[in-house]
């Protein structure tokens, strides 16, 4: 088994995790089996508990584990889906350390960072590969070199490199080269002080990675390359790109691939990415007419809180032939005298997930326009059940429908906990989480959509659609189209007769690949380009 190890070094923010997505696309097109992970130096035992405002979205795996949101790259470039293996934070390292201490599995020894908690990151290194049986395992160290949190997780890969031995172990190494536009130069010496960094906590890189926005002379390779003691064709470019999705082209054009099999003593076959140029093709080529969409939210702020349903609507612009223009809402900005000027010329609505009260009336006030207004509307988890309170209010007539989670003491919770839930339980990790199935409706849209009776999708929610309300909601019309398979739980809802007025409790973002689009997420665009004609013509 092969180990490729990526740092990062002068800034954060460099595109890590696109490298390494993007090596694991180019290594699986010439046919090896690649595993993926993300060791994160935070104390969080994972960012299930974190505001999307500190590190963008929550991405969910299979297994239902809460992981770091460029797993999510990693799925929609390697195509392979992920598990709770592929991600590992400092906290987590701390917690299981601590709990073997206390069942006394340490037998008496002083526990320590070295060899103990090195010891805990390089098993669980070691655990992914042999989980997948992979031929590759690519594991990107987050944070920057320098880092004080970040010393143990490097101690722990340099340990591996010695074990697995250095023809079967490799690191490469992204750093930024800024261009001055005083001296109208690239400046080398922050990558070079950077592998010095490096350098002294025992590691080498046999590969680097430059991060620019312009085209690097021929003179900033010879000299990293010189000076960080690495091969000059192991000195990649790595230009900032329209489409993140070119990047595996763009970094195979300097032979990318070819390099770390030859490093690592691979001996396969030519890529065949023949698929990825066709479709970054038919992405290049949607940028004629375009959709709107209002994507209506709480943390809009942060335009990572909803990567996976930015793709996913990105790649079901591209099936369609459309590119997909965002309008970002505030939900806390909509009230009843603005929502018509706010939502007015959109193609399409969306309301994505979220937790807690705030903002909540905007987007009901969102769904309420969508649906009086005929636009194709997509619910997404708190989405879906933002669609269910209005459609009781204003339909249905309970006007003080609510969700437990929002009124502790409303006396219609249309949205509250399952019985035999509680609210006095922790936070993190008490969710329903990961992939559950799901039987549809026959004649609905969701099988309009899926082609199928039975689906299995991803959660992330605790509150679900409330029982008690099934007959009064589906008497006024709302197609509970939907069910758990042993008919607990609603899943789904939709006013059928719409081209597109949907709703559903899980993450279908999750499962949405650049090739392959998520089939509600291409009901909903194709909804909204026919609402606008075939799509409006850019500018």
């Amino acid at each position: 088994m092969k180990y490729i190890f990526v740092t990062g070094g002068v800034v954060s923010g460099l595109g890590k995790g696109i490298t390494a997505a993007s090596l694991g696309r180019l290594l699986k097109s010439r046919g090896l089996k690649v595993a993926a992970q993300k060791l994160d130096p935070y104390i969080n035992v994972d960012p299930g508990t974190m505001s999307p405002y500190q590190h963008g979205e929550v991405y969910v795996t299979e297994d239902g584990a809460e992981t770091d949101l460029d797993l999510g790259h990693y799925e929609r470039f390697i195509d392979e889906d992920l598990n709770k293996y592929s991600n590992l934070t400092t906290g987590k390292v701390y917690w299981n350390v601590l709990n073997k201490e206390r069942r006394g599995e340490y037998l008496g020894s002083t526990v320590q960072v070295i060899p103990h908690i090195t010891n805990e990151i390089k098993e669980f290194v070691y655990r992914v590969g042999k989980k997948t049986n992979a031929d590759v395992v690519i594991t990107e160290i987050g944070g920057t070199i320098g880092d004080i949190e970040s010393q143990p997780f490097l101690e722990a890969v340099r340990q591996i490199s010695l074990e697995a031995g250095r023809e079967n172990s490799l690191f490469i190494h992204v750093t930024l080269v800024p261009y001055l536009k005083g001296s109208e130069e690239h400046k080398s010496k922050p990558t070079q002080h950077s592998v010095k960094e490096l350098q002294g906590m025992g590691i080498n890189p046999n590969i680097i990675v430059l991060r620019a926005d312009e085209p690097l002379e021929p003179s900033i390779f010879q000299k990293i390359a010189l000076f960080c003691n690495v091969k000059q064709d192991c000195v990649i470019e790595n230009l900032t790109l329209p489409n993140l999705y070119e990047a595996p082209l763009m970094l195979e054009k300097s032979g990318f691939s070819g390099v770390v099999c030859r490093e690592l003593g691979i001996d396969a076959a030519e890529p065949d990415l023949t698929e990825w140029r066709t479709m970054t093709e038919r992405i290049n080529g949607a940028r004629n007419h375009c959709v709107t969409i209002g994507l209506v939210g709480k943390y809009v702020g942060l335009h990572d809180a909803y990567l996976s349903v930015v793709e996913a609507l990105h790649h079901a612009g591209y099936y369609h032939n459309v590119h997909v223009t965002i309008r970002w809402i505030d939900s806390e900005g909509i009230n009843e005298e603005n929502a018509a000027c706010i939502l007015d010329g959109l193609d399409g609505i969306l309301v994505p997930g979220g937790f807690g009260s705030r903002g909540i009336e905007g987007m009901i006030l969102s769904a309420k326009y969508a649906r009086e207004q005929n636009i194709p509307y997509f619910g997404i988890c708190l989405g879906m059940q933002i669609a269910v309170i209005e459609y009781a209010r204003n339909i249905a007539g309970i006007r003080d429908a609510n969700s437990g989670e929002f009124d502790e003491q409303c006396g219609n919770k249309v949205i509250d906990f399952m019985p035999g839930q509680s609210e006095d339980i922790d936070k993190g990790g008490t969710l329903r989480l990961g992939a559950y199935p799901c039987e549809i409706l026959p004649g609905t849209a969701m099988e309009r959509c899926y082609g199928s009776k039975m689906i299995s999708e991803r959660h992330r929610h605790r509150y679900e659609f409330n029982n008690a309300y099934r007959e009064i909601l589906k008497a006024h019309g709302l197609t509970l189209s939907g069910i758990s398979p042993d008919g607990r739980l609603v899943e789904t809802v939709e006013l059928t007769e719409r081209p597109f007025y949907v709703g559903v409790q899980f993450h279908p973002e999750f499962k949405s690949r650049p090739n392959k689009p998520h089939p509600l997420f291409k009901g909903f665009i194709g909804a909204a380009v026919e609402k606008a004609g075939g799509g409006h013509e850019r500018a």
